[in-house]
């Protein structure tokens, strides 16, 4: 469980890793858009897909090892689990969101989002 400090906290530790993420997909659907239009890409060819989708599932497997939820990567929804009000919540962080500012009942999703 995460307060919602402690999801700030880790957003702001991890930044630079949520970053290289971002790189990384931007990377590699470009690498897959000019192999499947031309053949042929200066990114490489299905040795450096492979390379970077190691690369991409490696930093998710370390999200996941802080206990974040990744519900997205395209954009990038991070998910933390908390408390408020004495009900479990997810403290909600989202791809352009220069912190934690939102969060929503685990139930409601993200169509439940509330600032918090």
């Amino acid at each position: 469980m995460f307060t919602l400090a402690q999801s700030r906290h880790l957003v702001a530790t991890l930044r630079p890793r949520v970053d290289e993420l971002i790189r990384l997909r931007a990377d590699l659907a470009e690498l897959r858009a000019d192999l499947a239009d031309r053949g042929v890409s200066p990114l490489g060819g299905l040795a450096e897909v492979k390379g970077l989708e190691a690369r991409l599932h490696g930093v998710v497997d370390e999200l996941h090892e802080h206990d974040i939820q990744v519900k997205g990567i395209a954009p990038v929804l991070l998910d933390f689990p908390g408390e408020r009000d004495d009900r479990p919540v997810l403290w909600c962080w989202l791809e352009g969101d220069s912190d934690v500012r939102w969060y929503h009942r685990i139930e409601c999703g993200f169509a439940g989002r509330r600032p918090v």
